[in-house]
C-alpha cells in the first residue's frame, strides 16, 4: 500500500496513516455487509486506482481475481468521483453486472479532517436470489452504520486496540447488537451459545449486558478494568470475560453519528481453549527458565567445589588441572544463566565472548599484561551451539595467553566474529610466539587436551571446520567457521 500511495498520490503522513487504519479494520464491515471492499486512490490523472481490497469471509465475492494496483474501470468512474467530491456515499441505481451474475455497488468517500482522501467501493454478490434471514438484516445493518461513520470521518475510530491478540473475535463467531443504553437488540445463534455457555440462562434481547456480566463476575476473581466499558459499548477495545472456567474474548465497535453515540455492535468468541494453551505455554516457559536456573546453581557449586579442592593441591600439575575444569564448569554456568533470563531457547553470544576474553587477565602470569579485543558480533546463538562455542573460545583464549604469550611483558588476544545469517566466521589470534614446530590438528603427534577438547567441540558438536595457522605479523590465528541448524520445535 504504501508504494502504491507514493507512486500516485501525495498523501500526508496522518492521511496515509488514516488509510491504513482504515484497511487494518474494515474486515469487519467487509463480513457484515457480505460485500467485497475495494479501497480506490484518486490520482493525478484524475482516474483511480485500486491499493487494497478485501473480500468477505459470510458470503461469495465479487473478485476472484486480486485487482490492486489496476485502475478503476470507465462504467465506475463517474460514480467514484462523485463521491469524492460530494463527500457522501454514491449507491447506483441498478446493478452493475460482472459476468453471470449482478452486483450491486456503492461508493463511500474516506473522510478524514473534513476531507475526502479516498473512496471505498461496496460491491455485493447479488448471485445467491434468496430472501436475506434475520440474522443477514442485522448485519447489513450494522454494516451501514459502520459505513456511514467511515463517510463522516468517525471510522476508524481513535483509542481503537492495536496489535494482533490471539482469540480476537470474528463477525462469524458471534454478534450482538447493543442501543445506546447497552441493552442487547439482537443476539446471534453464535453469540448466545457463548453467553450460554457462560451460564446466562434465557434470551439476550432486552436485558443490559452489563447486568447479565456483573452477575457473572466471579467474587474475588481478577477483572479487567476495561470490561464495563466495552460490555456497554463505549469503547473500541477488546477484554476477556471469564467464569466457571469459561473465558470469553470481547471486542466493541461503538456506532455514532455525527459524534453522538447510537449504539454498538459487540463481536465475541469462545476463547477458552486458546486461553488454556496459553497458560500451558507460560507454564511451560517458565519450567523452562526454572530448569536453566537449577543447572546454573549446580554447575557454580560444582566449580566451587573444585576451587576448594585446587586450594588445597600441592601439586602443580594437579592444580592446574583442577583449575581448568573450574573454568569449563563455570563457562557452561554462565550459559545456562542467560537462558535462565530469556522466554528463548537463544541467547545474545556477544556477552559470552566477552567473558572468554577476560579470562586472559585472570590465566595471565603477574609479569605479562594482556590487552583484549572483541570485534564485530555473534548476534543471538541457540542454546546448543552456545554452550560447546563458549567452551572453544575459552579454551582458545586461555591457551594463547598461557602458550602463546608466556614469558612476554606484553600482548594482546583479538576475537573477530562475522555473522551473515546463519553462518559464523570466528578468528581468534595473538601477537604471541606463534606456533612454532608444536603439532596442529591435521598433523601427527600428541596434543593437549585442550586442543582435542576444542577439535571435537568444532568438528562433531558444531558440524564446524577448524584451522590452525601462523598470523602474519607474528602469532597464531585460529579460524572456525560454523552453520547454525534449523531448530526442531513441536
Amino acid at each position: 500500500m504504501s508504494d502504491l500511495f507514493s507512486q500516485h498520490a501525495d498523501l500526508s503522513d496522518a492521511d496515509n496513516d488514516w488509510l491504513h487504519q482504515l484497511v487494518g479494520d474494515w474486515q469487519v464491515i467487509s463480513d457484515l455487509a457480505f460485500a467485497d471492499l475495494v479501497l480506490w486512490l484518486p490520482t493525478a490523472e484524475h482516474g483511480f486506482v485500486a491499493v487494497a481490497q478485501c473480500r468477505p469471509s459470510t458470503g461469495a465475492t465479487v473478485h476472484y481475481d486480486d485487482i490492486v494496483g489496476s485502475k478503476a474501470p470507465d462504467g465506475q468512474l463517474a460514480q467514484l468521483r462523485r463521491a469524492l467530491s460530494e463527500i457522501a456515499p454514491q449507491r447506483s441505481r441498478e446493478p452493475r453486472w460482472f459476468g453471470a451474475y449482478a452486483v450491486r455497488e456503492e461508493a463511500v468517500p474516506v473522510v478524514h479532517d473534513g476531507r475526502a482522501i479516498a473512496v471505498v467501493a461496496r460491491q455485493t454478490n447479488l448471485g445467491s436470489g434468496r430472501t436475506p434471514s434475520r440474522l443477514e438484516l442485522n448485519y447489513v445493518e450494522a454494516a451501514d452504520d459502520l459505513i456511514g461513520m467511515i463517510s463522516r470521518g468517525e471510522f476508524p475510530m481513535a483509542h481503537a486496540a492495536t496489535g494482533p491478540r490471539r482469540g480476537a473475535p470474528r463477525v462469524g463467531d458471534g454478534l450482538l447488537r447493543l442501543n445506546s443504553e447497552g441493552e442487547v437488540l439482537y443476539a446471534s445463534p453464535n453469540a448466545l451459545s457463548c453467553f450460554h455457555r457462560l451460564g446466562v440462562l434465557g434470551p439476550l434481547v432486552g436485558r443490559s449486558l452489563a447486568e447479565v456480566t456483573t452477575d457473572l463476575v466471579e467474587q474475588q476473581a481478577p477483572v479487567d478494568e476495561s470490561l464495563p466499558l466495552v460490555v456497554t459499548g463505549r469503547a473500541p477495545w477488546r477484554t476477556d470475560l471469564e467464569s466457571r472456567g469459561v473465558s470469553l474474548s470481547l471486542r466493541a465497535l461503538p456506532l455514532t453519528e455525527h459524534g453522538q453515540r447510537i449504539g454498538a455492535v459487540l463481536l465475541c468468541r469462545d476463547a477458552t481453549e486458546l486461553r488454556r494453551r496459553e497458560r500451558e505455554l507460560i507454564t511451560k516457559d517458565a519450567t523452562i527458565r526454572e530448569i536453566h536456573h537449577r543447572v546454573k546453581n549446580n554447575l557454580q557449586t560444582v566449580a566451587a567445589l573444585l576451587r576448594l579442592q585446587a586450594r588445597r593441591m600441592e601439586i602443580p600439575e594437579a592444580k592446574a588441572a583442577l583449575e581448568e575444569a573450574m573454568r569449563r564448569v563455570a563457562t557452561i554456568a554462565l550459559v545456562h544463566q542467560s537462558l535462565s533470563q530469556t522466554l528463548d531457547e537463544e541467547v545474545e553470544f556477544d556477552e559470552m565472548a566477552s567473558r572468554a576474553l577476560r579470562l586472559a587477565a585472570d590465566v595471565a602470569s603477574a609479569d605479562t599484561r594482556v590487552t583484549t579485543a572483541l570485534e564485530g558480533t555473534f548476534g543471538r546463538v541457540p542454546a546448543e551451539v552456545a554452550t560447546p562455542l563458549a567452551l572453544v573460545l575459552t579454551e582458545l583464549v586461555t591457551n594463547a595467553v598461557e602458550h602463546g604469550l608466556e614469558g612476554r611483558t606484553e600482548g594482546r588476544v583479538t576475537i573477530e566474529a562475522q555473522r551473515d545469517g546463519k553462518a559464523i566466521h570466528v578468528v581468534v589470534a595473538d601477537d604471541g610466539v606463534g606456533l612454532g614446530d608444536s603439532p596442529t590438528p591435521g598433523t601427527t603427534g600428541q596434543r593437549g587436551l585442550g586442543t582435542q577438547i576444542v577439535s571435537t567441540l568444532v568438528l562433531n558438536e558444531m558440524h564446524g571446520t577448524i584451522d590452525w595457522s601462523a598470523r602474519e605479523g607474528g602469532g597464531t590465528e585460529v579460524v572456525i567457521d560454523i552453520e547454525l541448524r534449523s531448530r526442531n520445535r513441536d
